[in-house]
C-alpha cells in the first residue's frame, strides 16, 4: 500500500496582511468608481472571497476610510525621496523628487476626488457596524504638519550637498522649490507645455540663456 505524503497547509495571512491586500486592491477601484465600488468588486480584485473582506473590515465605509488613509499616508513617498541617489546631478535629484511627489499627490487627489464626486465627501462618517469616529481637527492638522515637515527635510537633504555652489541658503531654496512645484503653481507645467526637467532647469539656472549676463 502506497502511503500518501502529508501535505503541509500553506500558512494563512494575518489579519493585517489581509487588510493591506484588500486596501491595495481597493485603491485603484475607489479612484475610478468612488463610493460606487462594491465589496464584491474589491474582493475579486484582491483574489479573495467577499466574506474575507468583512473579517477585517466592519463594512464598505470602513474600507473606503482605510483607502483614504492609505492614499494620504506619506510613508512611501518619503521613502522614495530618501532613496534618491546624491551621486546624481542636482537636476536629476529634483526631477525624481517632483515625479515622486506628483505621483503621491495625484493618487491622493484621485481617491478623494472620486469619493467626493460620488457623494461620499466624508468617508469617516460611517454607518452600520462601523464605530470609528473621525479624527479631530487638531490631530489631522498635526499629522499634516508632520508630513509637510518630513517632506521639506527630505528635499533639503537633496539640495544641501550643493550649498558651496548655491547663491542662496539650501533651506531657502527648498522652500522656493516646494512653493514653485507644489504650491499654487503646482500644475504650471500642464498649462505651459514645459516638462518637469525644463522647469527644474529653469528653477536652478534662471531665465537667461547660457552666457547671457544678468
Amino acid at each position: 500500500m502506497t502511503s500518501t505524503p502529508n501535505r503541509r497547509r500553506a500558512t494563512g495571512m494575518t489579519a493585517e496582511q489581509r487588510r493591506e491586500t484588500i486596501i491595495r486592491a481597493a485603491l485603484p477601484l475607489v479612484a475610478e468608481r468612488g463610493a460606487a465600488v462594491t465589496t464584491a468588486q474589491i474582493a475579486r480584485a484582491a483574489g479573495i472571497g467577499e466574506a474575507t473582506v468583512f473579517r477585517v473590515f466592519d463594512d464598505k465605509d470602513a474600507v473606503l476610510e482605510a483607502c483614504v488613509a492609505a492614499a494620504m499616508d506619506p510613508t512611501h513617498v518619503l521613502q522614495q525621496l530618501r532613496s534618491i541617489s546624491l551621486a546624481q546631478p542636482l537636476v536629476d535629484r529634483l526631477v525624481d523628487a517632483v515625479d515622486a511627489l506628483d505621483a503621491y499627490l495625484n493618487r491622493m487627489g484621485a481617491v478623494i476626488g472620486a469619493l467626493h464626486a460620488s457623494g461620499n465627501s466624508n468617508p469617516n462618517r460611517r454607518s452600520g457596524r462601523g464605530t470609528a469616529e473621525p479624527a479631530q481637527p487638531r490631530q489631522r492638522s498635526a499629522g499634516r504638519d508632520a508630513s509637510q515637515a518630513a517632506t521639506r527635510q527630505a528635499i533639503l537633504e537633496l539640495i544641501e550637498p550643493e550649498q558651496p555652489h548655491l547663491r542662496l541658503p539650501a533651506h531657502t531654496l527648498t522652500d522656493l522649490f516646494l512653493g514653485m512645484f507644489f504650491g499654487r503653481s503646482r500644475n504650471l507645467h500642464q498649462h505651459t507645455g514645459i516638462d518637469t526637467r525644463q522647469l527644474v532647469d529653469l528653477f536652478l539656472h534662471g531665465a537667461y540663456s547660457t552666457g547671457r549676463a544678468a
